[in-house]
């Protein structure tokens, strides 16, 4: 049995990991090819599910995609936890000025590496995109999620999203 205290051991390490090893996708970096295919497919998939919820303002969805004690590391908001993470979406989604939010994965930049015994890493780069004063606005970010498999569901326990 894995302690919380491991997985914010492992959260912090697949970060640091990701930071120091050139994780950006840019010309020089070779084509991701995964241990296992058919994970990187469902995780993919889980990715888009995900984030079709997110950009289609689904809160009921999202909230189902997160284990209860679930971590969000933010280098520009902090820790949270399950209810604050939740709140956060509701806030966003529910902000007019944010109406038009949505998030994109760039798919070259994805990586997936299995967990035995627990489930999957997931890191990217997505770019979040809104209309901000009349003008686009476009932030790019990098992110890791720790997807977790339980009872034939795939939840995200831990997330780090930095570049804010």
């Amino acid at each position: 049995m894995t302690t919380p205290r491991l997985f914010s051991r492992i959260c912090f390490s697949v970060m640091f990991i990701a930071l120091t090893s050139g994780f950006a996708v840019n010309a020089q970096t070779a084509v991701f090819k995964p241990k296992d295919a058919a994970l990187f497919k469902t995780i993919a998939h889980m990715d888009s599910v995900m984030f079709n919820a997110f950009n289609n303002r689904q809160l009921d969805v999202m909230k189902g995609l997160f284990t209860a004690d679930v971590e969000f590391y933010n280098d520009g908001k902090g820790v949270t936890g399950y209810d604050a993470t939740i709140a956060g979406f509701k806030g966003i989604f529910e902000n007019k000025q944010a109406a038009d939010l949505r998030r994109d994965l760039l798919p070259e930049s994805l990586e997936v590496y299995p967990m035995p015994g627990f489930g999957a890493i997931e890191m990217g780069t997505h770019r979040f995109t809104h209309t901000e004063n009349g003008k686009p606005v476009i932030g790019v970010m990098k992110f890791v999620h720790i997807w977790q498999l339980k009872d034939g569901q795939w939840k995200v326990s831990r997330v780090v999203s930095v570049g804010h």
